[in-house]
């Protein structure tokens, strides 16, 4: 007990005494120093190479390294009981868990301590602090991440009492996703801090923010920004929240931050982040010769000290340290890396001079490549989707195939879509009893939705497709239950 009471001591005193900055040293020996202490603290990952035939001592470089087994959600963590997957097989070497909801509901729990926080700490330091000028400024932080065990809500809670508690004049208050409760907060608390920052996932915070307005808010007096995570949004998105909420700088008024239950936060948008996506959300076919893709990814920088990302077939694997000490883990998301002198030339080469900023490196993220889609924070899974299809008075009218969306509408507002395709010689469904039916089996099934997405937008839009239509359903090809 007194062993782990110094740790973490020790710990919080590097934390409180130093600012937001990268971590000295050689990020690859950081990386092997992690795996050589999990694989001899961690019953788990020990079984875990020693089934993969590996020998721990034989692992001495980063070439070496780089070619241990990935892993998975199914060869790791569904594998060995949660306590074998923590140091020295204990649970209660932690301080709490957080949950994230799997494709059936069932969520999967991730313990953390206080130490294991401060990492993520660091990069709400940077956003707030570097992005956002909190350092020097009265920030009220509200948070509107649904609270709980969700790790959104109680992750920026605990990051921004660290903060405080820091010495910066931060303030949090924890509302929750509660619009009502918000605005209430907002309206109460914001005229006495100079700054406002709204924490949230970004459908809902422009949920808050538009609500505001028909409420006759003053947005612009509170010194608004935006703290967002857990989808990809556009610039223009970002423009048009910028007008409503009252914010001039685009690269100062909102961050995202790259996160997940598994690791808490990778990475922060920065204002150079920011700026260097505006100018490719301009130029997309720079944004394709860059990144591969038509689409516009999340951008962030983050320190390799901490978070040690590498890739594999187009999607990012990274090495951390936490609760659950993660080796190579393959986190499924489609993205990939970019050193920061690369990106810099690159954008130099084109005309453009992103301007200063620390020389973190780059990640870019398109999202999870599992077929799922992020809808207000919450994974949607085709399994959740195939549930309610599967219902006696729909399954005969259909085949089964679907695509899952989430469609930006007028005024930029985000909806949860899915085409359906007839059943060959069948009436069409009610796609009003189809749409019922999906929201019935989203709430029943998947905790994240329940939770994150307001009730006015969980029934989705339900657009019904011929059998084997050329755009959504062609024969002969594989199909694809989600579409960006």
């Amino acid at each position: 007990m007194q062993e782990r009471a110094a740790r973490t001591l020790e710990r919080l005193s590097e934390f409180y005494a130093a600012p937001a900055a990268p971590l000295g040293g050689d990020p690859a020996e950081r990386a092997l120093e992690l795996f050589r202490e999990v694989a001899t603290a961690v019953p788990a990952y020990a079984a875990f190479l020693a089934g993969h035939g590996v020998d721990p001592a034989a692992v001495r470089t980063a070439g070496d390294f780089a070619r241990l087994p990935m892993v998975t959600k199914e060869s790791y963590l569904r594998r060995f009981p949660l306590p074998e997957r923590c140091r020295g097989g204990r649970l209660d070497v932690n301080d709490t868990v957080a949950v994230s909801s799997g494709s059936s509901g069932q969520p999967t729990v991730w313990p953390r301590s206080v130490v294991d926080e401060l990492a993520v700490v660091r990069r709400f330091e940077d956003a707030l602090v570097n992005g956002f000028g909190s350092g020097a400024s009265s920030t009220l932080v509200v948070v509107c991440f649904a609270l709980g065990s969700w790790v959104g809500g109680m992750y920026t809670a605990a990051a921004c009492r660290h903060l405080a508690a820091k010495g910066y004049p931060v303030t949090v208050a924890t509302p929750g996703n509660s619009v009502e409760e918000i605005l209430r907060v907002v309206a109460e608390l914001a005229p006495r801090y100079e700054r406002t920052v709204l924490a949230g996932y970004p459908p809902f915070v422009k949920n808050v923010v538009d609500e505001g307005v028909r409420r006759g808010v003053d947005w612009p007096a509170f010194g608004v920004r935006m703290l967002l995570a857990g989808e990809v949004f556009s610039e223009e998105w970002r423009d048009l929240l910028g007008r409503r909420a009252g914010m001039g700088e685009p690269d100062r008024g909102s961050a995202s931050l790259y996160g997940t239950a598994d690791a808490g936060v990778l990475g922060n948008e920065t204002p150079l982040s920011v700026r260097v996506r505006r100018f490719l959300a301009g130029r997309p076919e720079l944004a394709r010769e860059l990144f591969g893709d038509s689409r516009l990814p999340t951008l962030v920088q983050y320190d390799p000290m901490t978070r040690f990302f590498e890739t594999h077939e187009g999607t990012l694997l990274f090495t951390g340290d936490g609760g659950v000490p993660l080796i190579r883990y393959h986190i499924a998301d489609e993205g990939g890396l970019l050193a920061h002198a690369e990106l810099v030339a690159f954008c130099r080469a084109h005309g453009f001079e992103p301007g200063d900023g620390d020389d973190r490196p780059f990640v870019y993220v398109f999202g999870r490549s599992l077929f799922t889609v992020s809808y207000f924070g919450a994974n949607v899974y085709p399994e959740n989707v195939t549930v309610a299809l599967e219902h006696p008075d729909i399954a005969d009218d259909v085949t089964g195939k679907f695509v899952l969306q989430v469609r930006t509408e007028a005024d930029e507002e985000r909806r949860l879509a899915v085409v359906v395709e007839r059943a060959p010689d069948r009436p069409a469904p009610d796609t009003a009893l189809v749409a019922a039916a999906i929201r019935q089996a989203l709430l029943r099934l998947n905790s994240e939705f329940a939770n994150y997405v307001p009730p006015t937008y969980q029934t989705p839009v339900v657009e019904l497709r011929a059998p084997g239509d050329p755009e959504w359903f062609p024969p002969g090809v594989k199909h694809r239950y989600s579409r960006a």
